[in-house]
């Protein structure tokens, strides 16, 4: 059975309990990081060196980083929905996944840490605001692409949509000013109507 460690409300372990729940795989979750400690125990560090969540074990094989283990999940479990067969289809959904990490991230860590883990009095808003403004603009790279396709990589939900579905949940969330990009929007009304990800990303900002 996989065993999973990780908290709720990250958003890394989020990408990984939203595969996990797509797939319908028998799993057990083990709190972990944050509040709830654990990461810094030698038993832990065992399994994953930086002492980061998410971490998964698959019958003896150890995985960290959510993206590669929603990579593995998605190809050992389903080859041709969530794991595209089609070469260029699937080099589209890794396309979106590292978008997240390279483009998404840096303005979104910015404004989620700013206006959610920082105490008001401590927040610089002139950089909150400033990463808001850069995630209009990047979000809007994605609502063009999302024009003449139901989800990032085609017709289908993929491995490509996990990563930006949780980070755009983040930004949909967020008290900040956003633009009018209804490609988007209707792409992530996609998202919620999958128990899933109602399930596993749609739960409140901590």
């Amino acid at each position: 059975m996989l065993e999973i460690w990780g908290r709720t409300n990250s958003i890394n372990v989020q990408k990984v309990m939203w595969t996990v729940a797509e797939l319908g795989l028998e799993h057990v979750r083990h709190d972990a990081g944050g509040a709830f400690g654990v990461v810094d125990t030698d038993d832990y560090a065992a399994l994953n060196p930086n002492r980061l969540i998410p971490t998964l074990r698959d019958d003896g094989f150890v995985l960290w980083e959510s993206h590669a283990i929603v990579r593995y999940l998605a190809a050992k479990h389903d080859t041709g929905g969530l794991w595209p067969e089609d070469v260029a289809v699937r080099a589209e959904a890794d396309r979106w996944m590292d978008w997240k990490t390279t483009t998404v991230y840096p303005p979104m860590f910015t404004v989620f840490w700013g206006l959610v883990r920082t105490p008001v009095a401590e927040r610089d808003m002139a950089a909150i605001e400033a990463a808001a403004a850069k995630l209009g603009t990047v979000f809007g790279i994605l609502d063009k692409a999302l024009q003449d396709k139901a989800y990032v990589a085609g017709e289908h939900l993929t491995m490509g949509d996990i990563p930006v579905g949780c980070a755009t949940y983040r930004y949909m969330g967020l008290d900040i000013e956003r633009p009018n990009l209804p490609s988007l929007d209707a792409w992530y009304a996609r998202l919620t109507e999958r128990p899933a990800f109602r399930q596993h990303v749609m739960l409140p900002l901590t």
